[in-house]
């Protein structure tokens, strides 16, 4: 199960942030500062899966993201989903972002974040 998809920049500002379960505004922000922490300080040359996080109160989560250009897409989900079919969901949103936006950049995030969320 899918229980959030984050998007942010390298400086951990959100673009967007979606959480699946009902969380408060600032349990939201410490998911998203420990988990920008973890990632953000990892090098390209490791996976792009992080097991059994402290950053989220349930131990039996997944971190799956892709870093692209200056933004990190981010899903989190239990232990039962497909580190790849989540990497492959990224990369159809991402696509399917570049074919609305045609070749999507942050600006375009930010400036239409109804259309991204639409998306």
């Amino acid at each position: 199960m899918i229980k959030s998809v984050l998007i942010f920049n390298q400086l951990g500002k959100p673009r967007l942030l979606k959480f699946y379960t009902q969380l408060d505004t600032h349990t939201q922000q410490q998911i998203l500062r420990s988990i920008h922490a973890q990632i953000s300080k990892r090098p390209d040359t490791l996976c792009n899966f992080v097991e059994n996080t402290q950053s989220l109160d349930n131990s039996n989560t997944r971190i799956i993201y892709r870093h692209y250009a200056t933004l990190y897409f981010v899903f989190v989900t239990d232990l039962s989903e497909s580190e790849l079919g989540i990497l492959d969901l990224i990369q159809v949103f991402v696509e399917s972002l570049d074919r609305v936006f045609e070749n999507v950049c942050e600006l375009d995030l930010i400036f239409h974040f109804d259309e991204v969320h639409y998306v």
